[in-house]
C-alpha cells in the first residue's frame, strides 16, 4: 500500500502529446509556486539517454528540482508499478518540504499507475521475458499477439500487435498468474491518497504540432543524436533496452546502414508523430482533465494553467 502523505495536499499533473510543451509549461508552474518536477517518461528515467529524450537542459534542472530523471541504468529495467512505488515516495517527501508537486511527462501508463494504482500482478520472470522477446526477434512481434489472443482474447483487444514490451508482459502475466491478466485488471487498485489531483492536458492544433514536432526531430540530429546513440551502441551493444525506442531505433538503423540521413529523420518524425496519435487517445480516457488548447510555452496557456493551480491553491 502507498504512504499516506499529507491530506489534501496538491498535486499537479501536466500531460499531452510528445512536442506540446510540457517541460516548459511544467518549470513555468514549479517556479511560480515552489514546486518540484518529478518526471513521467519512461526513457527520460534512464542515464546517459539525454538528446533522444528531450530532457530538462542542465540549466533548466538548475533553476527547479527534478526527481525520477537518470535514474535507472542504460541496461537496467523497470516496471510502471516500481516506477509508481518510487514517484509515490518523492511527492511525499516534496509535501513535507512544502513544495508543489509537479508531475510532467507523456507515459501514460506510468501515470496511471501513480495515480489510480494497477492491479497487483505477480512479480516479473526475467527468463520468461527473454524468452518471449527472442521469439518475436525470430518469428515477428505477430507470433506474441496470436498467442495472447489464446491467453487473453480481451486484452489482446486493448494492446497493438507490434507492442512488443505491453505483449511480454500481458502474456507474462497471464502465465505466471495462471489466469488472464484482463481478470486481474479487474481487481481493485491502489489509488494514491491524500492528494487533491489537477489533471492540466494540453491541446496544441495538431498541424502546428506535428510542425513542431518535425522541426524538434531536426534539431535532435543537428544536436548529435546519431553521435549519441552511436556512443551508447558501442558500449552497452543490445542489453541498452532504450536503443529500441522511438529516435533511437531508427538512428541505430542508420548506424547499420539500412536508412540513410534523410531517411532516418524522416522515420523518427513519422515515429514521434504517431506517438503523439497515441498518446492523445491515452489521455483523452484519463478522467476530470483541464484541457487547454496551445503549446505549454504560449504565454496564454501559462496563465490559464496558473489560474487552475490558484482556483485549487
Amino acid at each position: 500500500m502507498s504512504p499516506d502523505p499529507l491530506p489534501g495536499a496538491l498535486l499537479v499533473a501536466i500531460l499531452g502529446p510528445t512536442g506540446s510543451g510540457k517541460t516548459a509549461l511544467s518549470l513555468e508552474i514549479a517556479s511560480r509556486f515552489h514546486g518540484e518536477i518529478v518526471n513521467c517518461d519512461s526513457v527520460a528515467i534512464y542515464r546517459e539517454f539525454r538528446i533522444g529524450t528531450g530532457k530538462p537542459t542542465a540549466e533548466e534542472q538548475s533553476h527547479v528540482r527534478h526527481h525520477l530523471l537518470d535514474e535507472v541504468e542504460p541496461t537496467g529495467y523497470t516496471t510502471a508499478g516500481e516506477y509508481a512505488r518510487k514517484a509515490r515516495n518523492v511527492i511525499q517527501e516534496i509535501r513535507e518540504r512544502g513544495a508543489l508537486p509537479v508531475i510532467a511527462g507523456g507515459t501514460g501508463l506510468y501515470l496511471r499507475a501513480l495515480l489510480d494504482g494497477l492491479f497487483p500482478g505477480p512479480e516479473r520472470s526475467e527468463a520468461l521475458r527473454e524468452r518471449l522477446r527472442a521469439r518475436a526477434k525470430e518469428k515477428g512481434p505477430q507470433h506474441l499477439h496470436r498467442l495472447l489472443r489464446r491467453l487473453d482474447p480481451k486484452a489482446a483487444e486493448k494492446i497493438h500487435t507490434n507492442d512488443v514490451p505491453k505483449l511480454v508482459r500481458a502474456i507474462e502475466v497471464s502465465l505466471s498468474a495462471k489466469q488472464p491478466m484482463s481478470q486481474q485488471w479487474e481487481r481493485g487498485r491502489d489509488a494514491l491518497r491524500g492528494f487533491t489531483i489537477l489533471r492540466i492536458g494540453l491541446d496544441p492544433d495538431r498541424a502546428l504540432l506535428y510542425d513542431r514536432i518535425n522541426r524538434r526531430v531536426e534539431a535532435m540530429f543537428e544536436a548529435g543524436l546519431v553521435e549519441e546513440t552511436r556512443n551508447l551502441r558501442e558500449k552497452y551493444g543490445d542489453a541498452a533496452r532504450p536503443l529500441e525506442t522511438i529516435g533511437y531505433k531508427q538512428v541505430v538503423q542508420l548506424l547499420r546502414e539500412e536508412l540513410d540521413v534523410k531517411q532516418a529523420i524522416a522515420a523518427v518524425q513519422q515515429a514521434h508523430r504517431n506517438y503523439a496519435k497515441r498518446q492523445m487517445t491515452w489521455f483523452r480516457r484519463e478522467p476530470e482533465v483541464e484541457w487547454i488548447s496551445g503549446f505549454g510555452d504560449d504565454p496564454g496557456v501559462i496563465e490559464q494553467a496558473a489560474g487552475l493551480i490558484e482556483k485549487r491553491g
